[in-house]
């Protein structure tokens, strides 16, 4: 049996074509399921993030499970053959280590970076709970996680911002300087949101106003951030109030469009408006960077703020690599001898997720 990974990310592909091939969160389990169900697979995961869509499988021959999951992109998102130039293929020794570098945020927008650890276990329980996992899935995630834990307790890797919310608001701050005065709307109540959130208050904005589909999590999220909660329906009617306006929610299409802002824009006198939309699919339309007054940075536009942090971990990599390494080696013979479990070494930092099948 082989285990093998399809995917594109911000390192192959821009936000136009990662949104396309987007999942979204209440789809995960059921895709995941569906693709597991497929002849060629006999397994399959789903992990689809910001910055990443990556199909996993477990098949007898990867060279036909590869072509199942096209297939699959195909029926659903209009694959083309020219899309295929934005996925990288992965399988065995080098489909593991992609996974545990994924898993540690070694391949992260923001080097080092924590969210991406919760989203993979996430999508490992959603893919899981449908059946669509089994030995060798469930090993091999169980084994990544230990390692994310592992690589984040005995290095530094984490040091400085360590989500794209935290280089959102680092943004934020070389434009407005000082985000105290600023009046800050947040669009979306999901990890992201929250992670900008703490951000914005470890730099000592007060004026926060959350707006999210959910009432009640806008709720949470604004009593966390002693700010204040409003309606979805309503979130435009306060736009003329603010200054930065973060979006992150889980909508299927863009809501925050040209002509929602146009009418706002008027009210403000045209003051400048400060907009981070860090969605995937995204939730602010491009156009609206045509009108007067209006400042647009989707989530690529990150990766340069990002890169300055990347200096201060990159010494870090050499030991993260080198216990990565040491992980992949040990999955691999595991794999090679017949997936024997006493024959996989048990790593002394570890998970316990639930009671699937191993």
């Amino acid at each position: 049996m082989e285990v093998f990974c399809l995917g594109l990310s911000h390192q192959t592909a821009d936000v136009a074509t990662r949104e396309r091939f987007a999942f979204a969160d209440h789809e995960l389990a059921a895709c995941s399921g569906e693709l597991g169900r497929r002849p060629e697979l006999g397994e399959a995961l789903i992990l689809s993030t910001c910055n990443r869509v990556e199909l996993y499988a477990a098949a007898p021959d990867s060279a036909t499970g590869f072509a199942a999951i096209e297939a699959f992109l195909a029926a659903r998102a209009a694959l083309e053959p020219g899309d295929l130039k934005f996925f990288y293929r992965r399988h065995g020794a080098a489909a593991v280590r992609h996974l545990f570098r994924v898993a540690s945020g070694l391949e992260s927008m923001v080097l080092g970076e924590t969210e991406i650890l919760g989203q993979v276990k996430r999508a490992y329980n959603l893919a899981a709970g449908s059946g669509a996992t089994s030995r060798h899935l469930n090993k091999l995630f169980q084994r990544a996680f230990n390692v994310a834990k592992e690589v984040r307790t005995k290095t530094n890797i984490t040091r400085g911002p360590v989500s794209a919310g935290s280089v959102a608001v680092d943004l934020a701050e070389k434009i407005f300087g000082r985000l105290r005065a600023c009046r800050v709307m947040i669009l979306g109540a999901g990890e992201t949101s929250e992670s900008t959130a703490r951000a914005l208050m470890a730099r000592g904005a007060h004026g926060i106003f959350v707006s999210n589909r959910s009432f009640e999590r806008a709720l949470v999220l604004a009593e966390e951030t002693r700010g204040e909660a409003i309606g979805f329906e309503h979130w435009h009617e306060r736009f003329e109030d603010i200054d930065i306006l973060i979006s992150s929610t889980a909508a299927p299409h863009m809501i925050v469009t040209p002509e929602k802002l146009g009418r706002a824009m008027r009210r403000r006198g045209n003051r400048p408006v400060f907009i981070i939309d860090l969605a995937v699919p995204r939730d602010v339309d491009p156009a609206v960077n045509d009108l007067d007054g209006v400042y647009l940075y989707d989530i690529d536009a990150l990766q340069d703020i990002a890169a300055q942090s990347l200096a201060i971990r990159r010494h870090e990599l050499a030991e993260c690599e080198r216990l990565i390494e040491r992980h992949v080696g040990e999955f691999s013979g595991w794999l090679a001898n017949g997936c024997s479990a006493h024959r996989l070494p048990q790593t002394p930092v570890g998970v316990t997720l639930g009671t699937q099948a191993s």
